[in-house]
């Protein structure tokens, strides 16, 4: 019996164009050397302790003559991230029927606390794990480990959904039934072929 439903946040509860993509669009800025320096920063920012994010983007901005402010660099990212309906009720759903929703994320401190304004993340899930705050940052498997410690489950009371074929080896490895996410629709009929309703 499946009691807990781990879900990636972004790229399922949340959908949006690629930064890379919309930096080359909008400031003609290589998608190709922007994604390098993102998966730079990401690096960084992702893990406890780590400086102000913004500290890491200004000098970028600066050599690329661009004049973001903190908050402007924010809601140019952030405010382009739209929530999925579809996935904020169902996850609402399982937890109406006793099933566990949890939510695993690596993200930075300051996007995190921006999410934290959303009301739905709040009903949709029984708590979010973002990796800056736990210190595991996937696919390292004890990012999993710990949402089955810390709630009394083993692997096999959960299955967990990711974008990221990474995420779903290491998920796998520690025992998690793991489902590569394509769209709601595939989602819901593989919870339900897992007898969770």
């Amino acid at each position: 019996m499946i009691k807990a439903v781990i879900f990636d946040l972004n790229g399922i509860f949340l959908q949006s164009p690629k930064l890379s993509d919309r930096f080359e669009k909008d400031f003609h800025i290589d998608a190709e050397i922007f994604k390098i320096k993102l998966n730079e920063i990401m690096e960084a920012v992702r893990k406890p302790k780590a400086r102000p994010t913004f500290e890491y983007w200004k000098p970028f901005f600066e050599e690329l003559n661009l004049k973001f402010s903190e908050s402007e660099f924010w809601d140019y990212w952030f405010k382009s991230e739209i929530p999925s309906e579809q996935m904020i009720q169902y996850a609402s759903k399982l937890r109406s029927s006793g099933i566990k929703v949890f939510i695993l994320s690596n993200n930075f401190k300051e996007r995190s606390e921006y999410y934290n304004n959303y009301q739905w993340i709040h009903e949709s899930a029984d708590k979010v794990y973002f990796s800056w705050k736990t210190g595991f940052i996937k696919p390292d498997t004890r990012a999993w480990q710990l949402i089955l410690s810390e709630n009394n489950l083993n692997p096999e009371d959960c299955i967990y959904f990711d974008d990221q074929e990474k995420n779903l080896l290491a998920a796998s490895e520690v025992g998690i039934k793991s489902y590569l996410f394509t769209d709601e629709v595939e989602l819901e009929l593989i919870i339900s072929e897992n007898n969770l309703e």
